[in-house]
């Protein structure tokens, strides 16, 4: 009796072939969230790398019980760094984490920001003739003092999808506050979060860490258009209840301190906290006034004057007729600081590059909703999108010669 013929593997062509063919089905990373995993740079992935170097994990454990006597220093001083603590700093010179940042909206950012700040001091380090010494790497052009942002986007984000057909409930002269609002109550995720911050900013049970917490939830995951239209929304100077809506997007009443402090104090609270001493990092970079380092990309200006929001130095609105924004905060009892704190008040309510990056957005917002239009960019959009399920998608080809590789492939075995 003849033994069953055993199956013979798949030629090593064919198995080319058919990875070649499933390659376009792979998700694309531009679709997915940022996670310390695809953010291969990240602090997070630089870090663990360092923990299995016992000479790299030493230093760091070092360097961070020295960063904690440091952290809360004005960028305008030059406290004095331990000879052990610059030792600890030398070492990790060549260590991935020298090159390691961070993103927004990844998770674990808190952990990542940490670690950014504790390696701070080594990123820092210039060598002279005398030997090492600390610079705090800090940029200083024209008197104006630049960090620099821990942040990096690396993650392309999806096209906005807002469906304008359904604001005809709305009055046709409504206001584009009224419109932009609306627009996200439409929207499940943006209405989830604007509740959550609204209940935490109202006036009965207003406590302005729970609020701000919950504002920088809202701007961090709702989607950028929805965020960028409830906050940049154009009015005209007449319509004092479009700028006042505009003004309050935010609950003021509750997300700033009902006495304005010294903004020293304010900038020192901030560079306490890694979250918020990352977020004015990042406004430093994108959004310098003097724009030294060719940075002021008004798309990446608006999202770090954003990030802020949330934040001990939360910005807004200043008033209910103009797009003036300012901290809710002065420099009276500045003494000797005052023209270091009369820059830091500056950087936001003289600043040309956030100036320019507001005043661009609510133009787009405005043709958006213009009424000479027959179809806005974003109606458009949304029909391309529509369209596009009826349209072959480029991965149908290859899930077909997939399937018929498939079903031929035993053939040749």
């Amino acid at each position: 009796m003849a033994r069953p013929r055993t199956p013979l593997p798949p030629p090593p062509v064919l198995l080319l072939v058919l990875l070649l063919l499933l390659l376009p089905l792979l998700p694309r990373a531009g679709d997915l969230l940022p996670t310390e995993g695809w953010l291969m740079n990240s602090c997070i992935h630089a870090r663990r790398k360092c923990q299995v170097d016992p000479t790299c994990n030493a230093a760091y454990h070092h360097l961070n019980s020295c960063t904690s006597r440091i952290s809360t220093s004005s960028p305008a001083e030059d406290p004095s760094f331990p000879e052990d603590c610059m030792e600890a700093a030398q070492h990790l010179r060549n260590s991935s984490l020298m090159s390691c940042t961070c993103h927004r909206r990844m998770k674990n950012q808190t952990t990542c920001l940490d670690i950014y700040w504790t390696i701070h001091p080594a990123r820092s380090l210039v060598q002279s003739r005398s030997g090492w010494s600390l610079s705090w790497q800090l940029r200083v052009q024209g008197e104006y003092e630049l960090d620099v942002s821990p942040y990096e986007d690396t993650v392309t984000r999806k096209p906005a999808k807002m469906n304008l057909s359904k604001l005809s409930m709305l009055k046709p002269d409504s206001d584009l506050c009224l419109k932009f609002a609306m627009l996200c109550t439409l929207n499940k995720k943006c209405d989830r979060l604007r509740r959550a911050y609204g209940k935490a900013c109202s006036a009965p049970r207003c406590q302005r860490h729970t609020c701000l917490q919950q504002l920088r939830t809202f701007f961090e995951k709702a989607r950028e258009s929805h965020a960028q239209g409830l906050l940049m929304c154009p009015c005209a100077p007449t319509d004092l209840g479009c700028g006042r809506r505009r003004r309050n997007t935010i609950a003021p009443s509750c997300a700033l301190p009902s006495e304005p402090p010294n903004c020293l104090d304010m900038r020192n609270d901030c560079l306490s906290d890694p979250l918020c001493r990352s977020r004015l990092a990042d406004f430093q970079t994108h959004c310098h006034p003097l724009n030294i380092l060719g940075t002021c990309k008004k798309s990446r200006c608006l999202r770090a004057y954003m990030g802020l929001i949330g934040t001990a130095l939360t910005p807004n609105f200043v008033s209910d007729v103009n797009a003036s924004v300012a901290l809710s905060c002065n420099c009276r009892g500045s003494g000797n600081l005052q023209d270091e704190c009369e820059r830091l008040e500056k950087s936001f309510s003289h600043n040309p590059c956030l100036m320019e990056a507001i005043a661009a957005k609510m133009r787009s917002h405005s043709r958006l909703f213009s009424q000479d239009r027959a179809v806005s960019p974003l109606s458009m959009m949304e029909r391309q999108n529509e369209n596009s399920a009826l349209r072959p998608q480029p991965w149908v080809p290859s899930l077909f010669y997939c399937t018929v590789t498939l079903i031929l492939l035993p053939s040749f075995w």
